[in-house]
This record gives C-alpha cells, sequence and structure tokens, in this order.
C-alpha cells in the first residue's frame, strides 16, 4: 500500500500527526516509509475484526456511545442521592476510579482556585475521590466529611475489590458511630455487577443487606474501559457535565471507525502501527503521554493503566509515563530530549493562544523578560507545546501531536475513545489479548491468604 500522508484523517475534535515519529523529520531514529507502511498493514485485518465486533455487538466498548438508557438510571440514581448534600464521595481504585477523575478534573476537580467554583457554581456539590488505600488518609478524610451532608458512591465490578471493600466498612463504622445507621440506604449508592449464579459478588451482597441502591456495572465493559459506562459518567454528572456529549464525541470515533476503508484512514490505528512500529523497529520502551492544560492531567493517569495493564504481557508491553506541561518541562524533559533513545513522546495541545490575563510590558521589560510583554498566559502555555515539539524533533526524539481546538464534553469523549481503540488496536498487533490482567491475580490472591492467617 501507498501511504501519502502520515497522519489520518481524524475526527473533528481532534487533529493528530505522527510526522515527528518519521525518518523525514528525524532521521535514523524515526521510522522509514516502508516500515511504517508494514506495520500498517499489518493492521489491516485487525481493523476488519473490530468493525465486525461492532456489527455483532461481540465488543460492547464499541456500542457504549450509543446507549442512553443506564445514563437516564445513572441520573435518577445520583439526583436522588445527592438530595440535601453538599459532598459526593467516590470509592473505586484503578478504572473503577480514573475515568471518573479523568472526567471531574476537566469538569473542575481538583485545580486550584477552579475545583471549588466553575462548573459547579449552581449546585456546588463538591466531589472527593479515595482511590488509594491509605489508613491516615481515609481516617482524616471521614474525620474532617460532615457525615450528614456527604453521600458515598462505591465502585467495583466484581464487586469483591479489597480496598474499595475496606474504604466501605471503615465508613459504614463511621455513619454508624455518628447516628446516621437508619439514613444508610440514603447516604450509599453502589455500582456493581448483577448477580451472577455461581458467582459471589461481596459488595452487591453487603449493599443489599443494608437496602442500599445500586446501579449495574456492565458485564462486557472491564473497569480500564469504563470511562464511558455509568462507573466515569456518574463522576461526570456529579460535576454537572453533559455525559450525552461525552458519548456523542466518542461516537464519532466510532463512525470513523465504522467508515474507514483501511488502518491509514483511521487515527487510532495509526497511533497503534506507530507505537508498535516505534517498539519494534527502534527499541522504544517508553511512552510518555504529556498534555498541555491542567484538566487532562489525570487524563494521563488515566493512560498510562489502560495502556500498561492492557499491554505488559507476556514480555510485551511499554512502560508509559504521566507527563504535564509545561510543569514536567522542568522535571523529566531532560530525560525525555537526552536520556537514552528509548522514548516516544505524545503531546496532547489545546488552543490556548490569546487565553488568560495579559502581561504587563512595563513590568516584563524590568524582569527581563521583554518577550512576554502584551502576550497572554495562554500564548505562553502554546508557545512552549509548540516549542518542546519542535525540540524533540530536532533531537531526533519520537513524538507525536494531538490538537484540539476547544476542550469540551465532545472533545472529551473523542479523546478517550481514541486511546482505548488504539490501546485495543495495539493489543491485537502484538497478538495479546488487551482486556485480561492475569499477572495481578497472585497478588489479590496472596494479599488475602495473609489476612486470612
Amino acid at each position: 500500500m501507498t501511504v501519502t500522508h502520515p497522519a489520518a484523517p481524524s475526527p473533528s475534535s481532534y487533529r493528530q500527526s505522527i510526522d515527528g515519529c518519521l525518518s523525514d523529520a528525524i532521521g535514523s531514529h524515526g521510522l522509514s516509509d516502508a516500515e511504517f507502511e508494514h506495520w500498517l498493514d499489518k493492521l489491516a485485518p485487525h481493523l476488519a475484526s473490530l468493525q465486525d465486533d461492532y456489527v455483532t455487538g461481540a465488543l460492547p466498548v464499541l456500542r457504549i456511545a450509543e446507549d442512553t438508557a443506564d445514563l437516564d438510571a445513572a441520573e435518577a440514581a445520583l439526583r436522588k442521592l445527592v438530595e440535601g448534600a453538599d459532598t459526593v464521595v467516590f470509592f473505586g481504585t484503578g478504572g473503577s476510579g480514573l475515568g471518573g477523575q479523568t472526567l471531574a478534573q476537566f469538569g473542575g476537580w481538583n485545580l486550584p482556585g477552579v475545583s471549588c467554583c466553575s462548573t459547579n457554581s449552581v449546585h456546588k456539590l463538591k466531589t472527593r475521590f479515595y482511590d488509594n488505600l491509605d489508613p491516615l488518609t481515609l481516617a482524616a478524610g471521614l474525620k474532617r466529611l460532615d457525615l450528614e451532608t456527604t453521600r458515598f458512591v462505591v465502585t467495583s465490578k466484581s464487586g469483591g475489590t479489597t480496598e474499595t471493600i475496606a474504604q466501605l466498612l471503615v465508613t459504614l463504622n463511621a455513619v454508624r458511630a455518628a447516628g446516621l445507621e437508619d439514613r444508610i440506604p440514603q447516604l450509599f449508592l453502589g455500582i456493581t455487577e448483577p448477580d451472577k449464579p455461581g458467582k459471589k459478588n461481596g459488595l452487591r451482597a453487603l449493599l443489599a443487606s443494608l437496602g442500599v441502591p445500586m446501579l449495574d456495572h456492565h458485564t462486557g465493559i472491564g473497569g480500564r474501559f469504563s470511562c464511558l459506562t455509568n462507573v466515569g459518567l456518574i463522576a461526570a454528572l456529579a460535576r454537572r457535565l453533559d455525559a450525552r456529549k461525552i458519548r456523542e464525541g466518542a461516537r464519532e470515533v466510532i463512525d470513523a471507525l465504522r467508515a474507514a476503508k483501511t488502518p491509514a484512514e483511521f487515527a487510532p490505528a495509526v497511533g497503534a502501527a506507530t507505537a508498535v512500529a516505534l517498539s519494534k523497529e527502534r527499541g522504544i520502551r517508553t511512552l510518555v503521554m504529556m498534555p498541555y492544560n491542567d484538566r487532562l492531567g489525570r487524563f494521563s493517569e488515566w493512560f498510562v493503566q489502560l495502556w500498561a495493564e492492557s499491554l505488559g504481557k507476556g514480555g510485551e508491553g511499554t512502560s508509559p509515563i504521566p507527563a504535564l506541561g509545561p510543569l514536567d518541562q522542568h522535571s523529566q524533559l531532560q530525560l525525555f530530549m537526552d536520556g537514552p533513545r528509548e522514548i516516544y513522546v505524545t503531546l496532547v495541545r489545546v488552543a490556548s493562544a490569546g487565553h488568560g490575563d495579559m502581561l504587563d510590558p512595563e513590568l516584563a521589560r524590568i524582569a527581563g523578560q521583554e518577550f512576554l510583554g502584551g502576550k497572554t498566559i495562554g500564548d505562553v502555555v502554546d508557545a512552549q507545546a509548540h516549542a518542546i515539539g519542535e525540540a524533540l524533533v530536532q533531537a531526533g526524539r519520537p513524538v507525536r501531536t494531538v490538537d484540539l481546538d476547544t476542550l469540551d464534553e465532545h472533545a472529551m469523549g473523542a479523546l478517550l475513545m481514541h486511546f482505548m481503540i488504539e490501546t485495543i488496536l495495539a493489543g491485537r498487533l502484538l497478538e495479546l489479548d488487551p482486556f485480561d490482567q492475569p499477572a495481578v491475580e497472585l497478588a489479590k490472591t496472596l494479599t488475602r491468604e495473609r489476612l486470612a492467617r
């Protein structure tokens, strides 16, 4: 086949370019046209298989963007849950936490000066996430909460996640100690799989015994792929985001999948082929996800789990690193630019030129930074994000760019779906199952055995 341009047509929400990964741009450290075409060609049957999976419904993540019934149920459950509340706490680890955090941060959560206002200016509902298990953090967090006006959303697909169950048990005791035991059904909401014959679901059994309402976790979509299900979207709803627009953005990528006749016509396929080819042909071992926008900081963490847990199997896989620009220009960039030649960087850039406060020319002159005078903060970030891409190219370091004109719900949904499909296709190209995580089960088993002694 002949590739006339290294970047596949992207959905309107974003533009992807892998020019900085090719030998034309970075010399011998990049992929030659022949190498890139070889790996892109190898994706053709996998792209066709993925299209069949959509038609047959064999891969539910490809159909989730079309669903509405689960959103209706989630909206109704959340509306009832937050009556009289000022804070919602989310318990859930790994994929049960990161997807919701990613969308919540896009909606203003955990951003200095933003988290208490902006999207929540009318509702004023605070959101808190406890995904890691630490006795001091959990105890201190519960102590600070007004339990009477706090609500808890507890998520575990299997219903047997040890960390989440432990958080729930401690919280139930705190609620009882506060004299609120009779209100437990109004203070909690569970998200877990429906009952299955012969399979124990501890979370469902416990919550049912307490009269706590529950939403069904999609049985065909695992944790790290669940950001567009009720698991991730209920956090988006708590931040007053439009969940339907998020799914519309994801649907845009699915529409591109269905329309693509070759891998070269589908941006996630181009991304998957590039990542695998750089690994196999140039020894790339590390992938950096580096957005230049505070609202995408948690997105990097979400990507790290998605890529690492999906592809790190049987000796395969590359190690993902989260970064945030321009902050990590002052910490990790030295390694990216001048460390071992085994690093591939993805820059996610949100158009920011002209945004933010203007910088006073006279004060900039006194500070010895005349070039800042008359520019906005957004101009500075825009210049940095583009300059880093150019610097990486000049240093012969593979770099991909993903550009968004606007970071809104539609674009966020498209971005999430792009990287989920890119990961799935990379897994199939590596001839492994991107949906399981067999190695981590041993640690879970040994944990249970140790606690049972």
